[in-house]
């Protein structure tokens, strides 16, 4: 077994920003998980026989922080060279990397920057790669649920005073936020991300907009940004996603150049949660070097054309 416990620990990124981790087992493969510790209930069965770094992002959950806009104005580019500082941190030559939602495609752009230092890749209802693209509606899940949760987010919104508790306010925001991450919504009760104690988390949503989105704007891959990506990568998606289109997990799985998709079907944005079983014992299969049996190619967007 793995413990119960982590070990604590930090990491000073080259511009100066210390960023909270989490260490769970210790052997010799290294597997990193940006901005996952509030994952790890679920996520540290990995640890076993390998060492798993969970962290918090710049300026997100326990790192740092930070006000001064030279730090924040390159979004998730930051991300991508703070990743790599993790890495040097835990003196891993190579590491296997888990990113869920915006983080599955800054894990890719780390992949496209540092190639020699990956081994492994695993995206979890990944963002798509380019962030204007509109998808056919039964590749981009849209229900009552999404048009319940924008009334209710408006309505909150509307109804908040500077007298308001920041904390309550958060938590209120959460417990929509987390009914739009699943598909039936009798599981959301199972998501526990909810961190509002920390100001943090409590701020992320200006940091999100002002910041976070523009760079995933920016970003324009070409077949050669794909082609750097030597590393096997394994897409997994919830084929109910309405936080992050279905299209895009295929989309990725069409274009890195060995990739395969597992789709997770009747799941949203948190397929691990709503079904734990067809998710991370594949996901260990593909980190102790299998393919998932049900993992597919892709060489059609529209899977009604393949």
């Amino acid at each position: 077994m793995t413990g119960t416990s982590p070990t604590l620990d930090s990491v000073t990124t080259d511009d100066g920003v210390r960023l909270y981790c989490e260490v769970w087992g210790s052997g010799a493969n290294t597997l990193i998980v940006p901005n996952g510790i509030c994952y790890m209930d679920e996520f540290r069965r990995f640890a076993q026989g390998r060492t798993v770094v969970a962290y918090d992002v710049r300026n997100r959950g326990r790192s740092d922080t930070l006000t001064d806009p030279a730090k924040l104005e390159r979004g998730i580019l930051n991300d991508v060279d703070d990743l790599d500082a993790v890495r040097r941190h835990f003196g891993a030559e190579r590491i296997d990397l888990i990113g869920h939602s915006y983080i599955g495609v800054m894990v890719v752009l780390y992949a496209m920057h540092y190639p020699r230092h990956v081994s492994r890749l695993v995206q979890i209802g990944p963002a798509p790669p380019h962030a204007d693209t509109r998808y056919p509606a039964h590749l981009a899940w849209a229900d009552a649920t999404m048009e319940e949760f924008i009334r209710k987010s408006t309505e909150l919104r509307q109804q908040m005073t500077a007298q308001d508790d920041p904390v309550e306010i958060c938590r209120k925001f959460w417990e929509l936020l987390r009914v739009l991450s699943v598909f039936d919504a009798k599981d959301a009760a199972k998501i526990d991300w909810i961190r509002c104690e920390l100001p943090n988390e409590r701020s992320f949503m200006m940091y999100w907009i002002q910041r976070i989105v523009p760079s995933l704007q920016k970003l324009r891959f070409t077949a050669e940004d794909f082609a750097k990506v030597t590393a096997p990568v394994l897409t997994v998606h919830g084929n109910r996603d309405r936080n992050a289109p279905y299209g895009g997990g295929r989309e990725w799985a069409m274009h890195l150049p060995d990739a395969r998709l597992l789709t997770v079907p009747d799941t949203a944005h948190a397929p691990w949660v709503e079904a734990p079983e067809k998710v991370l014992e594949p996901i260990e299969a593909f980190f102790d070097g299998r393919w998932p049996e049900l993992a597919e190619k892709v060489t059609a967007l529209d899977p009604q054309a393949a």
